[in-house]
């Protein structure tokens, strides 16, 4: 015979609850026909775990209860890896009858008289357990068996307020583990807002990843997740969700404020945001919120210049636009002090104009106010280029005095010595040539021969360009 009793279960769960006396119940039936047998109880961690009997005895074929009693009340169930077991030893009692002393001395002595008969490990279940773990996945490496072993003692409705925490913890194993078990993947806090839009404000896309795959909706009137991904600059988060709910959601949708994604990209001075709504979901960029924004002076009035950069190449009109106050972005640059958006937003084009009718006086006041000299149009031409192309031999040598680029070429590859050959202005050649231009340039896209000999021989020949971007204005 190997052992004198058996314990009925394998092993013992207590219902752990913060605060509180915890405590759960087994039994021991003696496994012998005609002989009492002695007990010792005894755990792995004698300052955290009680019993109600630590010595009894067991009369033939009988069973006993025990109670094991967490010592204290706890803020924190007091985990172990390996968990912390019951140890039970049993000896054979003829008599029947012996006192407490003489049970402790009968089995302080080591001998073939002790039986061990079971080993019973220890867990902790309900959900304080799990909601413990949930902040602890990161330093805890024997988290998934403690959470497995508690789940069994939590109910649905506790399973959803886990799920609930979980996904604003990012623990994407956690989430994938309570979802198997049971808890509602449409489950909604107490604001109304759904799992999805919870782990979008998490930040976690794995979370979100298995919340879609598990079937998790969203919810158009309070969940806006678009907003919620474009406010963390999170491109991977709205591909996801596009990607997603695509019958459910759209990129031009709006929140209370009549903003849409790109509104919120803009107001942070996320471009890659504004670049992947516009470009890649197709998002209108020359939309107005309730106040009569567009995303151009969200991005103007907080000073991004990148996000501003952006928006300049996918809007239309969106620059001279106004609010419901009449302000143009360039306006709410300029009352917020955000002096490196004025070239972009406004005194780019000024001088461009100035430079095309040689408007000296309005030229200095524009490089004097911080307009680049080498700010380029929608075609990549400088002022320089639209000075050299309508022959203003003063605008050319305001600009080549403060800096202007006399060799950069525009999106068809033209220097401005191209234009002003293409345009028959041999002075304006000449001047250029004398300041640096070289009279054979390598452009983006082919390599323009320039002849100045033609200008000797023919001083009013025109060459007319193949390919002219000067645009007349009135």
């Amino acid at each position: 015979m190997d052992r004198l009793v058996k314990a009925d279960v394998k092993e013992v769960e207590i219902a752990f609850k913060r605060g509180q006396k915890c405590s759960t119940t087994f039994r021991l039936t003696n496994l012998m026909h005609t002989m009492a047998v002695a007990v010792s109880l005894t755990t792995t961690n004698a300052s955290v775990f009680l019993f109600n009997q630590l010595y009894s005895i067991i009369p033939p074929l009988s069973s006993s209860s025990y109670t094991l009693i967490l010592s204290q009340p706890s803020d924190r169930p007091p985990l172990s890896a390996p968990p912390d077991v019951i140890s039970v030893k049993s000896s054979m009692l003829p008599t029947g009858k012996a006192h407490q002393d003489d049970l402790r001395r009968l089995f302080a002595k080591p001998g073939p008289h002790v039986f061990r008969d079971a080993t019973i490990p220890i867990f902790f279940v309900g959900p304080h357990v799990i909601e413990f773990l949930i902040p602890q996945h990161t330093r805890i490496p024997e988290i998934s068996s403690f959470f497995n072993k508690a789940v069994p003692g939590c109910t649905a409705s506790q399973l959803c307020m886990l799920l609930n925490n979980a996904v604003v913890s990012a623990n994407e194993n956690l989430v994938a583990s309570l979802i198997d078990s049971g808890a509602d993947v449409n489950y909604k806090d107490s604001d109304g807002r759904s799992m999805i839009s919870l782990a979008v404000k998490a930040g976690n896309i794995d979370v979100v990843k298995i919340l879609v795959a598990s079937g998790s909706r969203i919810d158009n009137s309070t969940d806006h997740v678009l907003h919620d991904a474009a406010a963390m600059n999170r491109v991977d988060l709205l591909d996801a969700l596009i990607s997603a709910f695509a019958d459910t959601i759209g990129v031009n949708s709006t929140d209370s404020n009549g903003r849409t994604p790109i509104h919120v990209a803009a107001s942070k001075g996320h471009a890659q945001v504004i670049q992947f709504c516009a470009t890649v979901a197709g998002a209108n960029t020359d939309v107005f919120d309730k106040m009569g924004s567009s995303p151009l002076h969200l991005a103007a009035e907080n000073g991004h210049l990148e996000a501003v950069k952006c928006l300049l190449n996918c809007s239309n009109y969106a620059k001279y636009t106004v609010d419901k106050e009449g302000k143009t972005a360039f306006t709410l640059a300029v009352e917020n002090g955000h002096t490196h958006l004025y070239d972009l937003l406004q005194l780019g084009d000024a001088l461009h104009r100035a430079a095309r009718v040689e408007d000296v006086h309005a030229m200095k006041s524009c490089l004097a106010e911080g307009a680049s000299v080498n700010g380029r149009d929608q075609n990549g031409w400088t002022a320089l280029h639209r000075a050299a192309f309508k022959g203003k031999i003063e605008s050319v040598n305001i600009l080549l005095n403060h800096g202007a680029g006399v060799n950069v070429v525009d999106d068809a590859g033209y220097t401005p010595l191209h234009c002003a050959v293409m345009a028959g202005h041999v002075e304006i050649a000449v001047l250029l040539i004398a300041r640096g231009a070289k009279a054979n340039v390598k452009s983006l896209k082919r390599l323009v021969p320039l002849n100045l000999d033609c200008f000797k021989n023919h001083p009013s020949l025109i060459v007319q360009p193949p390919l002219c971007h000067e645009k007349e204005q009135a």
